[in-house]
């Protein structure tokens, strides 16, 4: 097993890693926006997904691998309104690449942001 860790990207907030690689695959843990990106406006849910979505990204980068990797994606969202949009997001962020995906609506975040995301990664045998 390799624990990963980067600078890069948001530091967890407890006794976890950013990402686990093993037995072929990356696990990146749940991602939150991250202190500096703003909880108003009325962009505030697409700047929060984009901040998750990088933080992901980076990650991935650490541990060898890139969202086209990506084979599982779990998303937490704040408000089921908020699922077009998400989805909007998401799909122009992974392009082409589709992997298997579970959005779940959920009442609230910690810090009171409107998204989480953990993601799986094939990074080979």
């Amino acid at each position: 097993m390799n624990f990963i860790f980067t600078s890069d990207a948001l530091s967890p907030g407890g006794h976890y890693s950013q990402a686990v690689k093993a037995g072929g695959f990356t696990f990146v843990s749940g991602m939150l926006p991250g202190p500096g990106v703003a909880t108003d406006g009325p962009d505030n849910f697409e700047r929060q997904v984009r901040a998750t979505l990088q933080h992901c990204t980076r990650v991935l980068a650490a541990a060898g691998c890139s969202l086209t990797d990506v084979a599982q994606c779990t998303a937490y969202i704040v408000g089921i309104g908020n699922w077009p949009h998400f989805n909007r997001i998401y799909a122009e962020v992974f392009g082409e690449h589709r992997p298997a995906r579970a959005v779940v609506p959920v009442p609230e975040l910690h810090h009171g942001f409107l998204v989480e995301v953990q993601m799986t990664a094939f990074t080979g045998a």
